[in-house]
């Protein structure tokens, strides 16, 4: 069993220069503490992202870290030129030394897609051709790719990533449908959909890894990460644990909302709840003592064989202190019970 810190960076109300400051600082616990890796989102034109280049980001934190993988979750493709993309993605495996990896998706917002000059009615040919290009940029000494969106001629590959052909590969998984393609891909897949989504779609991917693996021929892995994405409080009591996470709760709310509310729409995927308490019902929250949370997170893991959980520890408002002092609980306690735990279903 590994673990994970997912982030959105979204807005806190303080200066971002302070926000990010927090952020490096609970970087560098994460790092400490035995973390597999920091998974970062990508969104544009709205609050819940206040540092929508994760390269520069991510680069950052590849300084003030030594053994935390550092993972865009995802990139999205369609806003990236891909030859671009490719040469930062080797930037950031030699700065990190080897602790690069990456996540690919089309994008689930209409708007942040517009507001980079991409029609949302082409992303999905966009993101299907970018793909095949960073497939080609890491295969070969000379690009050569002629599409609808990207021509690239007789073009020298100057740089290759440290980790070869490519550092792993991660996909956001929404249903269990959509794990058929990573599966055969050999990436890695995280999901941060209600609890009764997760069984399905791990059973999923297994049958499809495992089927592509005795056919052959494809980059199929039995040993890939599957795993899910938590809001996770953790404090002394589960009385202190469940204050902290409704307090904050409705700024991260306002912060996921803000750019639908705009224009008068919601995702037609993933649905938060008003408020903490409907988050503990989906099981997409988690908050309490640390023997609450490894009940709790302990339970969706064996139930979905999961093998990798990831927390998101800072969200919203909540106070720096208060989200240093959850991650040091999850480290020293919940990490080491659930770790011990997962040989039961792993």
């Amino acid at each position: 069993m590994k673990f994970g810190i997912f982030d959105q960076v979204d807005a806190t109300g303080q200066p971002l220069n302070l926000q990010y400051a927090q952020r490096l600082a609970l970087a560098e616990l994460y790092d400490r503490s035995g973390f597999h890796a920091y998974h970062q989102s990508e969104h544009h034109a709205t609050p819940l992202n206040q540092a929508p280049s994760q390269s520069v980001f991510l680069a950052a934190l590849a300084q003030r870290t030594r053994h935390l993988r550092l993972c865009p979750l995802v990139y999205l493709l369609p806003v990236h030129h891909p030859m671009r993309l490719a040469e930062e993605i080797c930037m950031l495996d030699h700065l990190s030394n080897g602790r690069f990896e990456f996540g690919v998706g089309r994008g689930a917002s209409p708007y942040e897609l517009q507001s980079l000059g991409m029609p949302p009615d082409r992303a999905q040919a966009a993101y299907v051709e970018a793909f095949d290009i960073l497939q080609k940029y890491f295969e070969t000494d000379l690009l050569d790719h002629e599409g609808e969106l990207w021509t690239i001629r007789d073009t020298p590959v100057t740089m290759k990533p440290l980790q070869r052909p490519h550092p792993p590969m991660w996909y956001a998984a929404a249903t269990a449908d959509s794990v058929a393609w990573p599966a055969r891909q050999g990436m890695n897949i995280l999901c941060g959909g209600p609890v009764a989504q997760v069984g399905a779609l791990s059973e999923r991917y297994r049958a499809e890894a495992a089927k592509a693996i005795t056919e052959g021929g494809t980059k199929a892995r039995d040993d890939a990460l599957i795993g899910v994405s938590r809001f996770v409080v953790v404090a002394d009591t589960d009385a202190q644990a469940l204050a902290l996470a409704e307090q904050t709760w409705p700024r991260f709310y306002d912060n996921f909302y803000k750019l639908w509310r705009k224009h008068g729409t919601e995702p037609a995927r993933l649905k938060l709840a008003t408020d903490f308490a409907g988050m503990l019902a989906t099981g997409q929250g988690v908050a309490g003592s640390p023997q609450t949370v490894i009940g709790a997170l302990g339970k969706q893991a064996r139930d979905g064989r999961l093998n990798y959980l990831v927390g998101q520890f800072m969200f919203g408002d909540l106070p720096h202190e208060a989200a240093l002092r959850s991650v040091g609980l999850f480290a020293s306690e919940v990490m080491p019970a659930l770790r011990a735990a997962s040989q039961d279903w792993l």
